[in-house]
């Protein structure tokens, strides 16, 4: 197969798969196997809420584990479940949920690629004395100039899901690799149905995979009662101007349902989980042109601490493309400014390095977005909040 990269004969080179019982992923092993490798398929069982087994759109539970089980037995290799249930609440549900206690909009998928699918499916597929382990993610893995892999966006932009891979180490990525990387989704379909795979039609995984009812305040409560805790909904000038019950509820840049009248439009611009405010006010409040982070990942050629001015390209959201930025490394803080600008950028989601605005570009790694000092992200209206409350 292109791309894999991997020195030997293909039948003597073992290459272990992560299997989600989705469609990527099962097209992966199939056509692995097709080209002769000795193929395993492994399947991590995540969790098991009952009514979410059989959910559209879920992975990592019962009908998943069923489905790439059938795919195995299909193509004709090893097949094991295992079970990380408690791996995956402790690291990814708790996480999450406490994120959100604390005012952050988290993103779960990266939290379990970095320590629950690739920290142990690695160490795994290490025991089993795998040359590599291949996943169905949309995204690209090339050797480098200088020696090493790198992390590329995928050729479908569509599907490029670089944004939640970011915290991909080096030398993880030296075992890594994404076969549909270079593909159009559309071709991963087409080939699933020419080897007559069952799944060849499943529905893409969507949502948060644990959230059952698709609804993950409902989790947070379960998990963390206290997250309901009602509060004041506070405009920038410090006027309350009503109640909520609870933060969960909210995020940065949201419109919709705040339980207000105002003669104006307004936003979410800040979650004081300290206070239990929900602090609103105009759209222009939620411009940010400086981004705080936290945790970094870095996976550029120089070191990190070397990048200090390096112009390069961000994505503060999954779903925006990137945009041109500048980074700054000082006293090992890490911040990007953004020379146009963004709206609504919200704390715990990520910020994701690029070498450029390219749709093929190289990611140099990222973190996780932290509110400033002050607590809100555009400064003006920082100092306007904090006039408002002590008026």
């Amino acid at each position: 197969m292109n791309g894999l990269n991997l020195s030997g004969r293909p039948e003597d080179t073992r290459v272990v798969v992560a299997m989600s019982g989705g469609v990527d992923s099962s097209v992966v092993a199939a056509m692995l196997k097709r080209d002769g490798y000795d193929v395993v398929g492994l399947t991590l069982q995540l969790y098991d809420h009952g009514e979410a087994v059989h959910r559209a759109g879920a992975c990592c539970a019962g009908q998943d584990i069923h489905d790439a089980r059938r795919v195995a037995d299909k193509i004709g290799i090893p097949h094991y479940v295992l079970d990380y249930e408690s791996r995956f609440r402790e690291d990814v549900i708790e996480r999450f949920a406490d994120s959100y206690l604390a005012g952050e909009t988290p993103v779960p998928c990266i939290d379990c690629n970095k320590k629950i699918k690739f920290r142990d499916l690695l160490a795994t597929a290490r025991d089993l004395g795998a040359a590599a382990l291949a996943t169905g993610h949309y995204v690209a893995s090339r050797a480098l100039p200088g020696g090493g892999r790198g992390l590329f966006r995928a050729a479908d932009p569509d599907k490029d899901q670089s944004y939640f891979l970011y915290g991909t180490t080096s030398e993880q990525l030296d075992l890594l690799r994404f076969p549909l990387g270079e593909l159009p989704k559309s071709e991963t379909r087409a080939i699933a149905h020419e080897l007559g795979l069952s799944v060849a039609d499943k529905s893409d995984s969507q949502d948060i995979c644990f959230v059952p009812s698709g609804k993950y305040t409902d989790v947070i409560e379960r998990l963390r009662p206290e997250a309901a805790n009602a509060g004041d909904i506070v405009h920038l000038d410090g006027r309350v101007l009503g109640r909520h019950n609870g933060i969960i509820h909210y995020t940065v840049g949201q419109r919709r349902g705040l339980g207000v009248a105002a003669s104006e439009a307004l936003y979410v611009v800040r979650l004081d989980a300290g206070a239990a405010r929900v602090i609103v006010g105009p759209r222009e409040a939620l411009e940010t042109r400086i981004v705080h982070l936290r945790d970094i990942n870095w996976l550029g050629t120089m070191p990190l601490a070397d990048a200090d001015g390096l112009p390069i390209a961000v994505r503060v959201r999954s779903t925006r493309p990137p945009q041109p930025a500048i980074l700054h490394v000082q006293d090992g803080n890490v911040m990007v400014e953004l020379p146009d600008g963004e709206f609504g950028v919200s704390p715990g989601q990520a910020c994701v390095f690029y070498a450029s605005t390219d749709i093929r570009s190289q990611v140099l790694g990222g973190g996780s977005i932290v509110a400033p000092q002050s607590g809100i992200m555009n400064e003006k209206w920082a100092a306007n909040y904090q006039l408002g409350l002590s008026a």
